[in-house]
């Protein structure tokens, strides 16, 4: 039946441990809700809170009647808060983990239901195997097998989130989400640690240890600020936070993110040619803008920034310890669902390079004028000539595919950007199966058709950024930036099967073509040469093997490159 073991109770005592830690805790939850913007994981975490609470304040209440009714009353509530503190823990830890997608309901019921039958089983108290009052008062209690069993699921519960949050401390690598989740693990040590120790000393040692008042509410306290540091200091984000903070921290764009108040939220590594700031600071538009060249009203502009903060803004200036570096820099309003102003974005645009050729052609122009002004017509004849012929410079003129010598200048420059910037890329390669055939059979126009249709469909699959080339004859090749080997595969699949989908008209017929495929990826961690050039030709020598053993398998495949 009941183990019959007794807390020894200093009421006084308790009254003011118990009173300064809910209060303690009190400020904790206001100050989050007062200083922080409430997200999806703020909100996870202030309910978490809540539960925390009901322990000393409910050891607290229990002390201050001598009703027994009331006294049960109150003791159920910091057993019910007890209870819940571990699944409350498991929920929170899925939101720090960024795996909160996984938690449908019937996940989520999974996962309270032994809490909640504990916390039942501890308010019905049968037989009085939960809890017993000792001389007709709750002061001092004898603790049943249910009591036990309801310690035993917690630590449960605190072990399984252990396991988690160890678990996703190996498997991240931003240093910023790795103190974050060293900082909960610590919280989490420390409740255990403290629950563990209020157990022995106020529970299995009482009748040799004198009572230690407040030990799991100071445990539960100690890990609230180990939570709050997390959330405050680190700012715990969803996944999808993280994923574009990534993002936000690769671009070579300038971009500042401030609130409301100018105070700076976020900047990235591409605003520090333009200006040296910090997170937190306060951004002073009016102090960037003094000391520069700028282009434009510059009192209309910052008359604007200040006092119509909901409008868009662009302006150019001149880098005056750079001379000659132009930049334009762009301001948007960042509003809620009900147009509330929650902040700004400052974007930093290096644009020297179109200044100057903005420059050089308005000095061509203006000679030109001086010269002769009837050449003006046959100036602007040739300017349109020579777009023309830019575009087919590096154009194919059959397919409307860049040409295979401006893919290979790109590729020079973008593979050097993504060993610089450890960006993953993915090569393309494949050709139309058994063209020739189709070419004998139908002739050269039909042929022609279906090299256009084809490359009509595979550009329908793609990315702006990504480069479609026409290599030569029927063989074609992609560039995609930003891909790693997962991503390539799925899209080289879903390419395949959209080529095989297309029918093309040949008179009375419709002609079906398939194609072959080699695959080349190069990961952000492994990219590494010195010569772009002969790098370019291994990586397409590799994909060209590749497209080879498709071709040899049987065709109408996809062969990923070693």
């Amino acid at each position: 039946m009941t183990i019959a073991l007794c807390e020894k109770v200093n009421v006084l005592g308790f009254q003011w441990t118990d009173f300064i830690l809910f209060i303690m805790l009190l400020i904790l939850f206001v100050s989050v809700i007062a200083f922080n913007r409430i997200t999806q994981t703020h909100k996870v975490y202030l309910a978490f809170h809540f539960i925390m609470m009901l322990w000393p304040l409910g050891q607290l209440a229990v002390k201050m009647t001598d009703i027994v009714h009331y006294q049960l009353l109150f003791v159920n509530m910091s057993f019910i808060g007890m209870g819940m503190l571990g699944p409350g823990w498991l929920v929170f830890v899925f939101f720090l983990t960024g795996r909160a997608a996984q938690l449908n309901l019937r996940r989520l019921l999974l996962y309270i239901s032994p809490a909640v039958l504990c916390v039942i089983g501890a308010m019905w108290n049968p037989q009085e195997l939960f809890i017993a009052p000792v001389e007709g008062n709750y002061f001092h209690r004898l603790y049943g097998p249910l009591f036990w069993l309801l310690l035993l699921i917690q630590f449960a519960y605190f072990f399984t989130a252990l396991m988690s949050m160890f678990h996703a401390l190996k498997s991240v690598n931003s240093i910023n989400q790795r103190k974050q989740l060293a900082t909960a693990l610590i919280g989490i040590f420390v409740l255990t640690g403290f629950g563990l120790l209020d157990v022995l000393i106020n529970v299995l040692l009482v009748q040799w240890l004198p009572v230690v008042p407040g030990l799991l509410a100071i445990g539960i306290l100690l890990s609230d600020v180990c939570f709050v540091i997390a959330i405050y200091r680190f700012g715990i984000s969803d996944i999808l936070s993280m994923a574009q903070r990534d993002i936000f921290e690769h671009m070579t764009t300038g971009i500042i993110v401030v609130d409301e108040n100018g105070k700076i939220l976020e900047v990235n590594k591409g605003a520090s040619p333009f200006v040296q700031t910090i997170k937190g600071e306060t951004f002073e538009m009016e102090k960037l803008l003094t000391p520069l060249q700028a282009q434009g009203e510059v009192y209309e502009f910052l008359y604007r920034y200040i006092h119509h903060p909901y409008e868009k803004m662009q302006m150019e200036f001149s880098l005056q310890e750079n001379a000659g570096k132009h930049v334009s820099i762009q301001i948007s309003p960042v509003l809620d669902d009900r147009k509330t102003l929650l902040g700004r974005i400052i974007t930093f645009h290096d644009v020297t390079e179109l200044r100057k050729l903005v420059v050089e052609m308005n000095r061509k122009n203006e000679a030109l004028h001086e010269r002769n002004l009837e050449l003006i017509t046959i100036q602007e004849e040739l300017f349109r000539v020579n777009q023309k012929l830019e575009q087919m410079a590096v154009t194919d003129g059959l397919t409307g595919c860049y040409n295979r010598r401006y893919l290979m200048q790109q590729l020079e420059h973008e593979v050097l950007l993504n060993m610089r910037y450890h960006i993953p890329f993915a090569i393309f390669l494949f050709d139309i199966d058994h063209f020739k055939q189709i070419n004998d059979k139908y002739g050269h126009i039909v042929g022609d058709e279906v090299l256009k249709s084809t490359a009509d469909i595979v550009r329908t699959k793609l990315r702006r950024t990504d480069i479609l080339a026409r290599y030569g004859g029927e063989e074609f090749t992609i560039y995609l930036p930003h891909t790693n080997r997962e991503q390539s595969e799925l899209l080289a699949e879903r390419i395949m099967q959209a080529v095989g989908d297309n029918w093309v008209d040949a008179g009375t017929e419709k002609v079906h073509v398939t194609i072959s495929m080699g695959v080349l990826t190069e990961s952000s961690e492994e990219l590494s040469f010195e010569d772009p050039k002969e790098y370019m030709r291994e990586v397409f020598s590799s994909a060209d093997s590749a497209l080879y053993q498709a071709k040899n398998e049987g065709r109408n495949r996809v062969v990923m490159a070693l």
